[in-house]
């Protein structure tokens, strides 16, 4: 038998989402998710919904462009929602671009501003990330983006906010490169006259390149180190006018204990005044992330890992506090449990089981080996590996995945997450799949 907690009881109509009877969307469809006596028959606009035998339900609907009414009934009970799409007003705008008669000198206003492949703000187009006074050759606009000259062969991407015009774009000059390793790293510093633009490509072999070298070939000066291993993490940064780069080398593997000692963060979404994903029973995200968490935290324990939480109790941590505290800890594995939900464009019934997210390359054999171990041993469908730019797992200098367990807002996998030895379960499934990583 399930153990569950229902936060409402279920004999009476509780509409989860939409989270008001009147709201506003820019979107062609939403769904309505919540809560009913399984002994009533539950209608949207006459027509039957069926309720989970845990009195969890979701409901698809299309939308007029304009207001939508929709009534929804539950024995003699009955809720009205107005909703108004407002989609039309957002469609055919027009996107101001325009070409620099010369370039112009910029520099960054702040740490960590993405520069992007496309001028798009989001999606999976980022292809590096610069400190404060990053000089950049700038060349055009495109809406909210300025265009970034490279090299005369390539341009990029940045947020006009994320700028201000001055600095030196002029050539700059490679002074001196030096490597050195130890038992955890190998270390390379390239020093220049002053900070250059760079984009750390990765894989194999591990590539990085500079921007506005003089005397390279097209002003790029490129790095290529010959990996033969897996990655196991890298960070990559200026330190005045010099670029230190640490790759991470693979830890020797026991076979009988592949994570003795291996530093593992595992990170439970959201907290506090964050609360997540919203379940058909009232249930927040919050809360079963941190008891799947505590779970995997004693899990991995028990295999010998050296576990750090970035929360314990119901608290919020912001997202780049939590990847710091990993790099601050030197972890080479960052694990991030969370449960999920939809956008109003697509249907909750439609969409169950598990989904993992990697952003960078190097992680998604642990991505991988992670959804093989879950599938097996799970009661929840393989939703996918996918490509995902979220900000915990953009971290390079650990592995690292968020691993959405089941749908929240589906009935049946929200009734299935509230089973505690799911739970339990579902750790186990994840420090078997890392496990399988770590000899493989």
């Amino acid at each position: 038998m399930m153990a569950m907690l229902v936060a409402q009881s279920a004999y009476a109509l509780d509409v989860v989402y939409p989270k008001k009877n009147e709201v506003e969307l820019a979107s062609p469809t939403t769904f309505f998710v919540g809560n009913s006596d399984v002994d009533k028959v539950l209608k949207i606009n006459g027509e039957v919904v069926p309720v989970h035998k845990s009195g969890g339900f979701a409901h698809f609907v299309n939308l007029e462009s304009g207001l939508n009414e929709f009534v929804l009934e539950s024995g003699d009970e009955v809720q009205i929602f107005k909703i108004t799409n407002n989609q039309n007003l957002f469609e055919n705008g027009m996107v101001y671009k325009k070409v620099f008669s010369e370039p112009r000198a910029f520099v960054t206003t702040k740490d960590n501003v993405p520069l992007r492949s496309t001028p798009i703000d989001g999606g999976i187009n980022r292809i590096a990330h610069y400190s404060k006074d990053m000089p950049l050759k700038v060349i055009g606009q495109t809406g909210a983006f300025y265009q970034v000259e490279l090299n005369s062969e390539k341009t990029a991407w940045i947020n006009i906010s994320h700028v201000e015009e001055g600095g030196d774009v002029s050539s700059a000059k490679l002074i001196n490169k030096e490597s050195s390793n130890d038992d955890e790293y190998y270390v390379f510093k390239f020093e220049f006259d002053k900070k250059v633009p760079y984009v750390i490509e990765g894989g194999y072999p591990f590539v990085v390149k500079f921007y506005n070298i003089k005397g390279e070939e097209n002003e790029t000066l490129t790095f290529t180190f010959p990996l033969a291993q897996k990655l196991a993490g890298y960070s990559g940064k200026f330190e005045d006018n010099t670029f230190v780069l640490k790759i991470r080398k693979f830890p020797v593997i026991k076979e009988e204990k592949p994570l003795k000692n291996i530093k593992i963060v595992v990170d439970a979404g959201h907290g506090g005044k964050e609360i997540g994903s919203i379940g058909c029973l009232r249930n927040e995200e919050k809360d079963i992330n941190l008891l799947i968490a505590k779970y995997l935290e004693k899990e991995l324990k028990s295999r010998g890992a050296d576990v750090i939480m970035t929360r314990r109790h119901d608290d919020y941590v912001d997202l780049y506090d939590r990847v710091e505290l990993a790099n601050e800890k030197d972890a080479m594995i960052f694990l991030s449990i969370h449960t999920n939900a939809l956008p109003d464009t697509m249907n909750p019934l439609e969409n169950t089981g598990t989904s993992i997210y990697y952003y960078y390359p190097q992680a998604k054999a642990l991505a991988d080996a992670i959804m093989k171990n879950m599938n097996e041993q799970l009661p929840f469908s393989n939703d996918k590996v996918r490509k995902g730019s979220l900000a915990v797992v953009r971290n390079t200098n650990a592995l690292s995945v968020l691993i959405e367990v089941a749908y929240l807002i589906n009935p049946e996998d929200n009734a299935k997450l509230l089973d505690k030895d799911i739970q339990k379960d579902s750790a186990k499934a994840i420090a078997d799949g890392l496990e399988e990583f770590m000899k493989n």
